[in-house]
């Protein structure tokens, strides 16, 4: 273990329904992101293709959407506290 989440990337996963334990990999986290990230674009851009959102709407809608995962953006080191010295 690396030490303990940081609350701001704790309450981001919370948001996308993860609850890490101290012991969950930060690799597992970020993939497991990452892939609800790639299936709301997929989605999204369906809905584009289907004539449900405007194009002319679809840019902010992609916005809007990175600004949910900003997490994705954070250098998985930075995930975790630094861990007390021993």
């Amino acid at each position: 273990m690396h030490g303990t989440f940081r609350p701001l990337v704790l309450d981001a996963l919370a948001g996308h329904g993860l609850r890490p334990t101290p012991d969950t990999p930060v690799d597992l986290l970020r993939a497991q992101v990452n892939d609800l990230y790639r299936y709301e674009i997929r989605q999204l851009r369906s809905r584009l293709i289907a004539g449900d959102i405007a194009k002319a709407s679809y840019a902010g809608a992609v916005r809007t959407l990175r600004l949910r995962y900003l997490l994705l953006s954070l250098p998985k080191d930075q995930w975790r506290s630094p861990a007390p010295p021993c």
